[in-house]
């Protein structure tokens, strides 16, 4: 029942993700890309898959537990969403965290996979619907701002109130043990509030900071090779 109530709250959130990104993308796309079927799902698939060996190369991190490692796999989703659309960077989040379970599994009875599309979606969303606002790379850096700012918060009180209790009971372990852990790299962290204030946090903050800078630094050099196939397709319409 433990395994079965956590399923429907994974189907349930990525539900509820979805929709509010359709609702998002019908707000602040109002001209959206003339793209075949084809295209978008090549783009998707192909931002998906390299998300997902990205996903594969886990950083530690000297001040959190071992099972709070960054990634940098939200770099081609924020690239998708950018280039796609909010729909397109749910997509391709999901699409990521499916690609990984097939080539690794998981580690984490599945938690911390639910965890990096939940959270991962808390940043991709807020940062889409400002770009898209007005696309231009000043609303780029302010969308990843605030995308950072909304991931942080949200991943500290999801860990909080859903993850870590959740990873405990599916692991069949106390919730003390997994406190413990954190103490055991930083002697401040004593509770499940000191641990996401110490632990989760900063991790947040680092991962938002440093997918930011790598998204800026790559999606307009990347844009025009993303174009091609636009220009291509007014070609094609023009004759």
């Amino acid at each position: 029942m433990e395994n079965l109530g956590f399923v429907l709250v994974c189907l349930l959130v990525f539900g509820g993700l979805f929709l509010l990104a359709l609702v998002l993308e019908k707000r602040v796309m109002r001209q959206r890309k003339s793209l075949s079927d084809t295209h978008y799902i090549t783009y998707t698939a192909v931002l998906a898959a390299v998300a997902a060996v990205l996903m594969l190369l886990e950083i530690p991190l000297f001040f959190a537990p071992s099972f709070y490692k960054i990634d940098l796999s939200e770099v081609p989703v924020l690239i998708c969403t950018f280039y796609l659309g909010p729909v397109a960077g749910v997509i391709c989040e999901f699409l990521k965290v499916v690609l990984k379970l097939i080539l690794k599994g998981t580690s984490t009875a599945f938690v911390g996979d639910f965890a990096n599309f939940a959270v991962g979606c808390s940043f991709v969303l807020p940062a889409s619907v400002l770009y898209h606002h007005k696309p231009s790379r000043t609303w780029a850096l302010w969308g990843l701002v605030l995308g950072a700012l909304v991931m942080t918060v949200f991943g500290s009180a999801f860990n909080a109130l859903y993850l870590l209790p959740k990873f405990a009971a599916l692991f069949g372990m106390p919730l003390e043990a997994i406190v413990a852990m954190g103490t055991k790299v930083n002697g401040h962290i004593s509770s499940v509030g000191t641990l996401v204030l110490f632990a989760v946090v900063p991790f947040n903050l680092l991962k938002g900071l440093v997918v930011s800078l790598l998204t800026l630094l790559l999606y307009k050099r990347i844009s025009p090779l993303l174009h091609l196939g636009d220009d291509r397709k007014r070609e094609r319409k023009g004759k």
